[in-house]
């Protein structure tokens, strides 16, 4: 019998378009800061020129990102590693560095690094969890839900009253709008 927790969650096909979760380590708020924030959109516009990688949609919230992704060039698993790899030496070197101004910066890095020594990987600092519960978007219903659920986040969170009106989102690119950065609007 297979068991969801070791089966659902698999990449089976590496280049069909995903819905994807990155959560932080231990559900820590670091997406509150406009500049790790930031750091993600420039990974993203970087696999998108560089890995082949279409961004379809995407919410930043403070302790993980939603996005629906398909990979054209490289593996989705490449892509998502490569994502993951780039984003977490950023965010810990701009966490680290003493010129930044941040508050929680040896809390951060406690963390960090307690999330580090529970794992087998050579990596000092954890900042990304391990699953990204990937799920292969299978028809235009589950697409429309996939859409509406990563763009109604920020609402259910009560950080907007409209999804458009939240910055670190594809919302307002669906409205006609424009967004912080370009996406491959799914129709």
């Amino acid at each position: 019998m297979k068991n969801m927790f070791t089966e659902g969650f698999r990449i089976r096909d590496q280049f069909a378009t995903h819905f994807l979760t990155f959560t932080v380590e231990g559900w820590i708020d670091i997406f509150s800061r406009q500049r790790y924030r930031d750091i993600i959109l420039e990974s993203f516009k970087f696999c998108i020129a560089k890995k082949g990688l279409r961004l379809h949609a995407y919410v930043i919230m403070s302790n993980h990102v939603h996005v629906i992704w398909t990979a054209t060039e490289k593996s989705l698993s490449d892509v998502m590693r490569d994502f993951k790899t780039f984003t977490s030496k950023e965010i810990l070197r701009s966490i680290a560095d003493k010129g930044e101004v941040e508050s929680r910066r040896e809390w951060l890095l406690y963390m960090f690094e307690f999330f580090g020594k529970r794992t087998n990987a050579n990596d000092k600092y954890k900042l990304w969890s391990g699953n990204n519960h990937p799920e292969i978007i299978h028809s235009f219903d589950f697409m429309k839900t996939k859409l509406d659920y990563i763009h109604n986040n920020p609402v259910r969170a009560a950080l907007v009253q409209n999804p458009s009106d939240y910055l670190y989102s594809s919302a307002s690119n669906y409205e006609g709008k424009r967004g912080l950065i370009e996406v491959d609007l799914l129709h």
